[in-house]
């Protein structure tokens, strides 16, 4: 049952890679790749505990608050085309 499941992960990593490689506009490819992170925790954790190593769980959670952090880094980009926002009129200070 196990393998299974890990097959149909698998399934739904390829499926969706086609979505980031030929989606419709820039917002869908970027869900696809956040699915895609999703779903590589998900792989990572089950392999873990079918190959009985309770480490690849950790693993796992650390892809997946890395896989967040440039999600947003990502969204950041695309809204502000710069990764640091710009200052607001009377916020004070300047860079």
């Amino acid at each position: 049952m196990l393998l299974a499941a890990t097959a149909a992960i698998v399934v739904t990593m390829v499926l969706t890679l086609i979505r980031a490689f030929y989606g419709p506009g820039l917002y869908n490819r970027t869900l696809a790749i956040n699915m895609f992170g999703t779903k590589t925790v998900l792989f990572i954790a089950l392999v873990g505990y079918l190959t009985g190593r309770p480490d690849y769980l950790d693993i796992s959670l650390l892809y997946a608050l890395v896989n967040f952090v440039a999600l947003i880094a990502v969204l950041r980009l695309t809204h502000y085309k710069d990764l640091v926002a710009p200052a607001q009129e009377g916020e004070g200070g300047s860079l």
